[in-house]
């Protein structure tokens, strides 16, 4: 009798362990920012690694590119380096389409140059002049005689909008910018010319660029783009990184959010090049 009790025990276990692992099962597709991406993959790389079964794509093409596809509903979650736009926010909400959003991380957007340039601090008023055409030349803002080749991330990426709205207050890019459709092409380019500068997400910075510190107090206090700064707020270029989703596939996705926010998916943050949200 105690066997046959041991047994039913046994089997309910079993049962009730596979029923967990049914429930963590996620099939979904993530799609938006190019800042996001290399953490995304690397989520998902982790999830069905734990969770056989699991099936999770992850595309870029920029955070406006993956608010449109969530709009339309070919993709089921949105990566973004900003947050929803007031228009988007309307779509959806014409659309019938509730959403969620929720923070993953967050990212100090580094500005970087070609490392032959000797200049190693910007004010965030020379950074302005410099992507808006005021200064062409490096030797304006105390550099070497040599021509400005601005590169920024097409108006789609979230990436533009909030450096155009955070560094240079809403004013527009100078209209000989080279826009490149990829975070990791702007790197490539400021690496192979001497005049380059550009701005990408720390997790991108490598040793073929160089970050500069950045001042937002007129040139009092200069600070470099690092994990540190970003999680003590010392450096003023940070942000938050966001996934949006509809609410009538929250319970699909919601495992994997949950193991995004955990202090396992926030270790991945960390480990990637990332500023966890904790």
């Amino acid at each position: 009798m105690k066997m046959k009790k041991s047994i039913i025990i046994l089997i309910t276990i079993v049962l009730t362990s596979a029923g967990v692992e049914q429930a963590q099962k996620v099939v979904c597709k993530i799609k938006g920012s190019d800042t996001c991406l290399p953490l995304s993959q690397k989520f998902a790389e982790s999830y069905m690694k734990k969770n056989p079964g699991s099936s999770i794509t992850v595309t870029g093409g920029g955070s406006g590119v993956g608010l449109s596809a969530l709009m339309s509903g070919t993709t089921d979650i949105a990566q973004s380096s900003r947050s929803m736009k007031m228009d988007e926010k309307m779509k959806m909400k014409d659309a019938g389409k509730a959403y969620k959003e929720t923070i993953i991380a967050y990212d100090a957007l580094a500005v970087v140059v070609n490392p032959a340039n000797k200049i190693n601090q910007l004010t965030r008023e020379q950074l302005e002049g410099i992507f808006t055409g005021k200064y062409t030349n490096w030797k304006e803002v105390g550099g070497a005689d040599l021509k400005i080749v601005v590169y920024s991330r097409e108006s789609s990426s979230g990436t533009f909008e909030f450096f155009k709205e955070h560094v240079m207050k809403k004013k527009n890019f100078v209209s000989s910018a080279l826009l490149m459709p990829a975070t990791g092409a702007i790197i490539q380019s400021v690496s192979q010319t001497n005049g380059a500068i550009g701005y990408v997400g720390l997790a991108y910075v490598n040793e073929s660029v160089r970050a500069l510190k950045v001042s937002y107090d007129q040139g009092k206090t200069f600070v470099a783009p690092s994990v540190e700064t970003a999680k003590n707020k010392t450096y003023p270029i940070t942000r938050p990184l966001y996934y949006y989703y509809t609410v009538a596939v929250e319970k699909a996705v919601n495992p994997l959010v949950q193991f995004i926010l955990s202090d396992e998916g926030q270790k991945i943050v960390l480990d990637e090049g990332y500023v966890p949200i904790r």
